[in-house]
Parts: C-alpha cells; structure tokens; sequence
C-alpha cells in the first residue's frame, strides 16, 4: 500500500510539471502561477516521505500489510534532502565570506562592499540580512543618476529578501531537478524576481534610468554564483527585452500577490493518510 501512495505521489507530481506552460497573464500573475507550478510537485513528495517515515516500516493500511521498503526509500530521499541542504549552505557561506572580504565603503550615504573588477556588477549577497556588493567598474562607468537607478533595484531584492527566500526554493530545485521542466521555471523565477525588483525601484526613480542602467550592466555580464546572490543582470540577456519593456510599458506602482494560493494546502494531503495507518 505505501509503495502505491509512492508511485501515485511521484506520478501525479511528475505530470503535473510535465504540461505546465508559461503564462501569458502580466508578470504579477505569473509570478504567483510559476510559484505555483514550482512548489507544488516538491512539496507533495516531500509530503509524503514525512508521511511514511511516521507511519514506519510495520503496520497495516486499509488491512494490507505494509513493508520496509517504503520505509527505507522515503528515509532515503529525505536524507538526500538534508545532504543537498548542507551542500548548498556551505556554498552559499563561502560567498557570504567572500563577500565580506571585500573593503566596505560609503557611497551615497550607503554602505557598500567594493568588488576591485572593470566589469559591471551590482548585487546583494548573503542570507536574511544581504550586503550590497558593487564593482569599481560599475562607478566608473555609471553616472549619479543610474548608480541611484542600480541601488534603488539591489534595495529591492533586499525589501524582498530574495537572496534568503531563493536559496530555499534553489535547495528545492536542486532536490528535484528529476521533474520536468524544473530549469523552464527556475528560469521563470529568475526573470519574475527581477521584474519584481525592477518594479519596485521603478516606483522610486526614473524607468528610463534604470532600463538604461540594467543596458549597461546586461552588455559585459559577469560571472556571479546564484546562491545567495541577487544581482542587478542575473536574469540573462536572454530575458532583457522582456524586463526592458516591463520597465517601459507599465505603471510602476503596480502591485503582485505574493500570497500563496489555497491549493498549495493540497500538497499537505499525504499527511492524511497517517489516520489510516495502524
């Protein structure tokens, strides 16, 4: 009984990613949907490991015997899981460190971190409390008015605390990157976070300045690690164009709903299966 809750677990999450399609709707929506797609699958399996490693490895369901073997693979999967954890936060550390050994200036009244590099590069780095990390060739190249743009956007992720949030769902993708799609929508998440962040700045400081100021930085990319990273070009070039008329074709005081839709509790329903468990 418990490797028929495995395989029809696995079954629904892996059909569930497979016809998912981007959305067409405005990027807030979309935000919310990919959110959606992405969690869902994870959190069911997940689910339902902590259901059977409850249950344990004897017992009887709906009066069938049940076995060890559920047992072994969900304990199996779950320490995978710590294992990934532990492998992404110690990477994520070793940024965190590295960042810190950067010489910490004021620039406009902000205190930043100084990247000694002739690349463009701006991004907040760290967990829950993230530090601004900037290039020397950023300031160069960059006047007042688009250095005030690339702030008010890295002020963003922090308001946001991207780089705590996706370091998480970056541990989930990593535990299931076996599900279809599963780099389709990290990619997506990438793109809807900048835009967010891009929103955000755009309500505080000319669109105009900041498309321009993210030109800028998108035309010499650099190589920055995703984990625990949220810098101003991380979406790609790919993606500019998308994120350039955003900027230029909507209002920037517009709003997403970052609360999570009610049919992510059905991803909980694993858990039930416990009551028939004796």
């Amino acid at each position: 009984m418990h490797l028929l809750i495995i395989f029809s677990t696995l079954s629904a999450a892996y059909l569930y990613r497979y016809f998912w399609t981007p959305s067409t709707a405005p990027w807030g929506v979309r935000w919310h949907k990919t959110l959606f797609a992405f969690l869902f699958p994870p959190l069911l399996i997940f689910m339902t490991a902590i259901a059977l490693l409850y249950m344990g490895p004897q017992g009887q369901m709906g009066g069938i015997q049940t076995g060890c073997l559920s047992y072994v693979i969900s304990l199996g999967y779950l320490a995978i899981f710590a294992v990934l954890c532990i492998k992404l936060a110690r990477q994520g550390w070793q940024s965190v460190k590295l960042a810190r050994s950067y010489p910490l200036v004021n620039i406009g009244g902000k205190n930043i971190r100084l990247l000694t590099t002739k690349s463009l590069f701006a991004g907040q780095i760290g967990f829950w409390q993230p530090e601004l990390v900037v290039s020397e060739g950023l300031l160069e190249t960059l006047s007042e008015e688009h250095l005030a743009t690339v702030f008010a956007h890295e002020q963003g992720h922090y308001h946001y605390r991207d780089t705590f949030w996706f370091f998480w769902l970056g541990w989930i993708r990593n535990c299931t990157a076996w599900l279809p799609q599963s780099h389709a929508l990290w990619q997506e998440l990438l793109v809807l976070r900048e835009l967010r962040a891009d929103a955000y700045a755009a309500a505080q400081v000319d669109r105009i300045l900041l498309a321009e100021s993210l030109l800028y930085v998108a035309s010499t990319p650099f190589v920055e690690s995703e984990i625990c990273c949220a810098a101003l070009g991380s979406s790609g070039v790919d993606r500019l164009e998308q994120r350039i008329e955003a900027l230029l074709g909507q209002s920037a005081s517009e709003e997403i709903n970052t609360t999570f839709s009610y049919g992510l509790l059905l991803a909980f329903l694993p858990l039930i299966t416990v009551v028939f468990h004796s």
